[in-house]
């Protein structure tokens, strides 16, 4: 079986085929569901399918349009991220010990994507713990990038961003606290939106075992992914929104309009290196065309600014509460080897490695002080925005690199220009938007050598439709996403 029209096609373009009649739900879901059928057994991103139950949806999806009812996603097939629990199917979060829990209740997200009428196609592959900017564990494997097999294809939400490049079909849900929304985006040359902290309830999107009751932790978020801009804007809108039994918090957020429609009213901040975390050639080549292009459209492009936090101690500080933020789960005689680590290390040690290691062990009265300052970091960031609409930076250092499994993350090694640099330094581009807890949306910027290469955009906080605006504006007047050409058929 052939590509057909719908196998690329965005969510946008297939809900308005559905309304035509141009193309049933069934037909979108088998179309979808052939793909993965005649492809995944090379890429592995779909770890657990759910076929049946997806026809079934569809066969209920073309049963409401036939009445003429609308939904945001009615008839859409789509993807989730296997740390979403969905009713009757496993959420191990790549645990060998939890392989066979299956939770009885869907998290709050996928009750709203069912509600909006999306048609659930399975789940799709993760790190283990979601540690990781690759795919793979005990119990489903390794997922590979679909633009070359013999690279990562990004993680966490690794298996999300492969299925949406193999044309598995237009959306997906991923969760993001150390990039792993924007990363696989990044690597596989798809789209990510990380919502402003908060936005969107995370209520069931939680280790296995675990009690779905309404928590928010602590940096972490969890948002649409896509092959379009205005798709992330369309999920974004299902999925955004208090937890109703949060009390106090049950209200519906109204997000602003977008602060322009137009390209040459946008002022934008853009970066495309930094000392602490270098880019490499080809994320840097790719970040000055679209400076250049930019430009060119009449958009105001400031390469520097004294407005912008200082990206090193931001970096630091981003380190010690990630680190804070998912030490919980340690066990005790893990979190007592890092206490006695963190102990013997220098005062004046402030490497990004030595503050991952303090932030595993902050006790309170240092977590309430690294609080503090991201405070005055977040007052730093509404002041820049006073005068740029949007900081356009890289999301990773280097596109997809290969396979590298090796225990201890902090051993491994990625090359930027020849040069070797500590693999989980890569933390501080994803960071920048996270600590402040800012939108963030990443987007594709072509192909370098092959490979997927792009940005994100940030902006201001709850106004995420300011960096979507921009997003499918950029889509718009220079292109988006590419099909890998080992899966273009």
């Amino acid at each position: 079986m052939a590509t057909s029209q719908w196998s690329f096609a965005t969510a946008v373009e297939a809900a308005q085929a559905l309304a035509a009649r141009q193309v049933s739900a069934v037909e979108l879901a088998q179309d979808a569901i052939a793909r993965i059928e005649r492809h995944d057994g090379k890429i592995n991103a779909v770890c657990v399918r759910d076929f049946d139950r997806a026809l079934e949806a569809a066969r209920a999806a073309d049963a409401a349009l036939a009445r003429g009812e609308t939904k945001p996603l009615l008839g859409l097939p789509l993807t989730v991220k296997e740390s979403f629990n969905v009713a009757g199917l496993p959420t191990t979060w790549g645990f060998p010990q939890h392989k066979d829990f299956r939770p009885t209740e869907d998290a709050l997200a996928i009750t709203r994507v069912k509600q909006a009428g999306g048609v659930i196609l399975g789940k799709t592959n993760v790190p283990i713990a979601l540690g990781d900017w690759q795919s793979y564990n005990e119990i489903y494997g390794t997922t590979n990038n679909p633009f070359d097999l013999g690279r990562t294809p990004g993680g966490s939400s690794g298996g999300s961003s492969a299925a949406l490049a193999a044309g598995y079909g237009p959306l997906s849900l991923g969760s993001d606290i150390g990039g792993s929304l924007r990363a696989p985006a990044f690597h596989c040359g798809v789209y990510a939106h990380k919502p402003t902290h908060g936005l969107a309830a995370t209520r069931g999107h939680l280790p296995p075992t675990l009690p779905a009751v309404p928590v928010q932790r602590d940096l972490s978020v969890i948002g649409p992914m896509a092959r379009s801009a205005a798709d992330l804007a369309l999920l974004l809108d299902v999925m955004a929104g208090p937890d109703p039994l949060d009390v106090g918090k049950a209200y519906r957020l109204e997000l602003p309009a977008p602060r322009h429609t137009s390209l040459k009213d946008f002022r934008v901040l853009l970066i495309a290196s930094d000392p602490v975390m270098p880019t490499d050639r080809a994320v840097r080549g790719a970040i000055e065309t679209l400076a250049a292009n930019l430009e060119k459209a009449g958009v105001t492009v400031i390469r520097e600014s004294p407005l912008l936090p200082d990206f090193a101690a931001s970096s630091r500080l981003y380190m010690r509460l990630l680190l804070s933020a998912l030490s919980a789960g340690m066990p005790p005689d893990a979190y007592a080897g890092a206490q006695q680590a963190a102990a013997n290390l220098p005062a004046e040690d402030v490497s990004l490695a030595a503050e991952r290691l303090r932030g595993l062990v902050l006790s309170q009265r240092d977590w309430l002080i690294a609080d503090g300052a991201r405070a005055r970091l977040k007052a730093q960031w509404a002041k820049l925005f006073e005068s740029f609409d949007a900081v356009i930076c890289p999301i990773m250092p280097i596109p997809a690199f290969p396979h590298d499994h090796s225990a201890d993350q902090e051993q491994r090694r990625i090359e930027i220009d020849g040069v070797d640099h500590v693999y989980t330094d890569q933390l501080a581009w994803p960071g920048i938007a996270t600590l402040p807890g800012l939108p963030a949306t990443a987007i594709p910027l072509g192909l370098a050598d092959g490979l997927p290469v792009g940005v994100q955009i940030v902006g201001p906080w709850l106004e995420d439709r300011t960096p979507l605006k921009l997003a499918e504006l950029i889509e718009r007047e220079f292109g988006g996403f590419v099909p890998p050409p080992m899966f273009d058929d």
